[in-house]
């Protein structure tokens, strides 16, 4: 998802953009839904969150990092 989508959705749940990256903005969202504030933490590549609406996008930046960090 791109972050104009990603602000529209923050928009919707009065979360302030500011100059957040993704994975921060995602995770403020996430909190304002209710839920944990996990997005990208899934380091073994698996996640336990079925019903997140981030899921896709989570899985592939967690990916991400792993790579990056090794």
């Amino acid at each position: 998802m791109n972050m104009k989508n990603i602000r529209q959705i923050a928009k919707t749940l009065s979360v302030d953009t500011g100059k957040l990256s993704k994975p921060e903005l995602i995770r403020k969202i996430q909190l304002a839904e209710g839920n944990f504030d996990c997005y990208g933490s899934a380091t073994n590549g698996t996640c336990d969150q079925q019903d997140c609406a981030w899921s896709e996008d989570c899985l592939s930046e967690a990916t991400s990092q792993s790579a990056q960090a090794a």
